[in-house]
C-alpha cells in the first residue's frame, strides 16, 4: 500500500470436506451415492476495494483506473447564462455520443448552483480518470482543455481530435497506473541476510525477502520483535539461504512485512 504496509490481498481456500462432514451438507455422485462436498471459499470483498484506494489514492483523494472506474470522462461546461450552456452542451454532444457508442462512461456536469473549480476539485477527489473543462473561449477557438487525474496535466487539444486523444489516454492512464504501483512496490522490496539490517528495512516500511527455517516459533518471535509477519512465500525460491533469526538453513524463501 502507499504507506509501504501489507494487506492481505482478495484470497480463495480449498476448505475440503471438513466443513461439509460438521454440516452434513451433501450430494449425490454419478454412482447414486450420497457423499459430502468438497467446498471452496473466496474471499474476493470489499478489501479489493480499500486496496485500490490505498495504492493508487494521493492527498487530493481517490486516482481510479479507468477500467473499472464509474465514470471515466466527466465533461466540466464553465457558463455564464443558459444560452451558454446551450451552446456548450450541442458542442459536446458527439463526444457524449461517441463515448456512449464505445461504452465509454461519460459524465456532463451541467449542475447550475455549484461553480467550476468546486466541480474540479469534486471530480478530483472522486478519481474521475479524465476531465474536460469546456467554455464559450474553447467553443470559439473549436478547443478543449483536458486534464488527467493520474498526474494532473492539463493539455489542449481541437475538438477533431477529442475522440482519438481521449481513448488513448484513457488506455495510457490504466497503463501508467499500474506501472506506477509496480515500481513502488519494486522500490521497495528489500533483501537482506542480516538481522539487524532486516529489522532496520522493516521499521522504514516495505517488504523485506529472507530466509526462514519454516518454524512458527521463529515467526512469531520475529513479529514480537518487529510487529513483522510473513506475508507470503513466493513460488520461485532461492536456494542456500540462512534463516534471518536463527541462521539454520533456511526452509523457504519468504516475504516480511508489517500489515494492517
Amino acid at each position: 500500500m502507499g504507506d509501504k504496509k501489507a494487506l492481505q490481498a482478495g484470497t480463495s481456500h480449498y476448505l475440503g470436506q471438513n466443513f461439509s462432514k460438521a454440516f452434513d451438507v451433501k450430494f449425490q455422485d454419478t454412482d447414486n451415492t450420497e457423499k459430502h462436498v468438497y467446498a471452496t471459499s473466496w474471499g474476493v470483498s470489499t478489501r479489493l476495494i480499500g486496496a485500490l484506494i490505498m495504492v493508487h489514492g494521493d492527498d487530493k483523494g481517490l486516482r481510479l483506473p479507468p477500467k473499472i472506474a464509474p465514470i471515466q470522462i466527466v465533461i466540466v461546461p464553465i457558463f455564464k447564462s443558459d444560452e451558454d450552456l446551450d451552446k456548450l452542451t450541442q458542442y459536446v454532444n458527439p463526444i457524449l455520443e461517441y463515448m456512449n457508442e464505445n461504452n465509454i462512461p461519460c459524465y456532463f456536469d451541467q449542475r447550475d448552483k455549484l461553480s467550476p473549480g468546486f466541480k474540479f476539485n469534486e471530480w478530483e477527489m472522486k478519481g474521475v480518470p479524465l476531465r474536460i473543462e469546456v467554455g464559450m473561449r474553447d467553443l470559439n477557438n473549436q478547443a478543449l482543455t483536458i486534464a488527467r487525474r493520474d498526474n494532473n496535466e492539463k493539455s489542449t487539444i481541437k475538438i477533431n481530435e477529442s475522440n482519438t486523444f481521449l481513448i488513448t489516454a484513457l488506455d495510457d492512464i490504466q497503463e501508467s497506473l499500474f506501472n506506477e504501483a509496480l515500481a513502488f512496490k519494486k522500490d521497495n522490496t528489500f533483501q537482506t541476510s542480516d538481522y539487524d539490517e532486516f529489522k532496520k528495512m522493516i521499521s522504514n516500511g516495505g517488504f523485506v525477502e529472507c530466509g526462514w527455517d519454516g518454524e512458527d516459533e521463529t515467526e512469531s518471535k520475529i513479529k514480537k520483535e518487529t510487529n513483522a509477519t510473513i506475508r507470503c512465500i513466493p513460488l520461485e525460491q532461492k536456494h542456500n539461504l540462512k534463516c534471518i533469526y536463527t541462521q539454520k538453513p533456511a526452509k523457504y524463501n519468504v516475504v516480511f512485512a508489517k500489515a494492517y
